[in-house]
């Protein structure tokens, strides 16, 4: 079996931390890198409950998606909800690893798991990283259909192949107009729409859509915008990153065992959608 420094280095290497941005907090959270591997979780979010459920697996390394302590902390006090999850993980010798926008802008990467989990061509990323010689890394991608459908069909289509939510699918424009080229980033996407709207394409599918920006977009341009749940467009990266590490485990003859969390962590838990159309006509008094 290899050890956790081994291990990790295999996913420094898929997911360097020098390529996260300045203000994320990647990498190693807790650890011996002496303690030995053989199997490990993947998920989006290093709450309890998944924590606990590492523990019922037996992991030995936890690899999350987002960050435990993204803006830091003077404790680990167990009575607190974070230090509870790091006294958890320490008792029961799992580690915990974190590849958050280094995950984001890798080739794979984030958006094209979610690319791949919509059944759309990757063509590009959306904002490319102007390190990458092979033009392949950045943040989104651009993407084509297989063949043009509306934008009520994306969204049905997204609503149907994405993890279940209590969200659901948002759409802001036209449900009929035709759909061909769509954009995609996973995880909070409306810092981008100068580049969506630069790279011409007919929809764009991110998360944690606002108001104003929306709003805004839409004044600017006629481009469709599908808003998934935040948990959701970054989950198909989980499957996608454990895949990866089995390849690695099998050149090496490592023998780990990868699992993905089903567990929904999104916060959201329910949604009451309106019993009247989108109109203040029928807006009670």
């Amino acid at each position: 079996m290899p050890r956790l420094s081994e291990v990790i280095a295999a996913l420094d290497a898929l997911w360097p931390p020098s390529r996260a941005e300045e203000w994320d907090a990647v990498g190693t959270v807790c650890g011996d890198p002496d303690a030995e591997v053989s199997r490990v979780l993947f998920a989006v979010d290093p709450v309890q409950e998944i924590v606990d459920e590492a523990v019922k697996l037996g992991a030995d390394l936890l690899v999350t998606h987002h960050p435990l302590y993204l803006r830091g902390t003077t404790t680990v006090e167990a009575g607190t909800f974070k230090g509870r999850a790091v006294h958890t993980l320490i008792k029961n010798d799992i580690a915990l690893h974190v590849a958050h926008t280094n995950a984001d802008t890798a080739d794979p990467g984030v958006s094209d798991a979610l690319a791949g989990a919509l059944d759309l061509r990757v063509t590009g990323p959306l904002v490319p990283d102007p390190t990458d010689p092979a033009g392949r890394r950045g943040l989104g991608r651009i993407c084509e259909l297989d063949r043009p459908e509306t934008v009520r069909e994306f969204a049905a289509r997204a609503a149907a192949w994405l993890p279940a939510t209590a969200q659901g699918i948002r759409v802001a424009g036209d449900p009929d107009a035709l759909v061909r080229t769509v954009a995609v980033s996973g995880g909070s996407g409306d810092s981008l729409f100068a580049q969506v709207r630069a790279a011409g394409v007919d929809a764009y599918l991110t998360a944690d859509l606002r108001h104003h920006p929306v709003s805004e977009a839409r004044e600017q341009n006629p481009l469709a915008l599908v808003d998934a749940a935040h948990w959701a467009t970054e989950w198909p990266w989980c499957e996608q990153a454990a895949a990866q590490l089995d390849a690695i485990s099998e050149r090496h003859g490592w023998g780990l065992r990868t699992h993905v969390s089903r567990t929904v962590t999104d916060p959201w838990t329910a949604h009451a959608p309106s019993v009247t159309s989108p109109s203040i006509s029928g807006a009670p008094n």
